[in-house]
């Protein structure tokens, strides 16, 4: 089936920067799913070796529009600061990036930022920086260019998670997060074109605020979806990579929807 064209006449376009879980299990990046759309890059996740996979796959931090977060682990946000020492001295921005995730994000990556960096001027970082909260249950624009929705997953308690709906190019994105089993996702899910869904384990006996490969294995005719790509790969998964029936991701790997 050919990829629908997005209005400059291309098709939406995700590139997995990173497939591994919080371990950077098989020596993979940590999570990062890049979506270009309509002239428009969004940034799903942002974990701390962002710069190094964006550079690697050739694309300029400054051409980021729209960072979307799903939760406050280091693994998915820490590279934020990163991002913005590379703003301030390497790739100076001429627009404002907005960054959009859970209740606590923006106060946590600034203070994590103080930390990391105690003698960077956060003023003058924050002239070009927009933060966005995104709640569950709403849907919000992103500009002209998409719509964003979410729903909370169970992964973690007081902080909300989130499992996040984009909807560009015509075209639909539906990504996890980390989450345990919900069963709302399957309902949230319904119908889109890629869904980027987290199986940090093999086997079902571990902990209940990761998806496994059983529970997605037995339920996977109840997503309505294109297609279907597992992420945040554990290390036990990648050990049982030739008995997992389903499409791993891989960094680097680029998706035409």
């Amino acid at each position: 089936m050919n990829a629908r064209l997005d209005a400059n006449g291309k098709p939406v376009t995700v590139t997995i920067l990173g497939s591994a879980d919080a371990f950077a299990s098989g020596g993979r990046a940590q999570a990062g799913y890049l979506v270009e759309s309509g002239g428009k890059n969004f940034m799903l996740e942002a974990g701390p070796g962002l710069l190094g996979a964006l550079k690697k796959a050739g694309i300029s931090p400054a051409a980021l529009d729209f960072v979307i977060v799903s939760h406050l682990h280091g693994d998915h946000f820490a590279g934020l600061p990163f991002l913005f020492l590379e703003y301030m001295y390497e790739s100076r921005l001429r627009k404002t990036v907005v960054i959009a995730g859970p209740p606590k994000l923006e106060e946590r990556t600034w203070k994590l930022t103080r930390t990391m960096f105690p003698r960077i001027d956060v003023d003058t970082a924050r002239r070009r920086i927009k933060f966005m909260v995104l709640k569950p249950g709403e849907r919000t624009r992103l500009g002209r260019a998409a719509r964003l929705s979410a729903i909370r997953s169970p992964h973690t308690s007081p902080d909300i998670s989130l499992s996040i709906k984009l909807e560009t190019g015509g075209k639909t994105i539906v990504f996890s997060g980390d989450t345990g089993w919900n069963e709302e996702l399957v309902d949230f899910s319904q119908g889109a074109d890629l869904m980027l869904c987290e199986c940090t384990y093999y086997e079902s006996d571990h902990f209940q605020f990761h998806i496994n490969y059983p529970q997605l294995r037995s339920n996977r005719g109840r997503f309505r979806v294109g297609r279907i790509l597992l992420t945040h790969l554990g290390s036990e998964v990648l050990r049982h990579g030739s008995d997992i029936e389903m499409e791993m991701a891989f960094d680097g790997m680029k998706v035409e929807l």
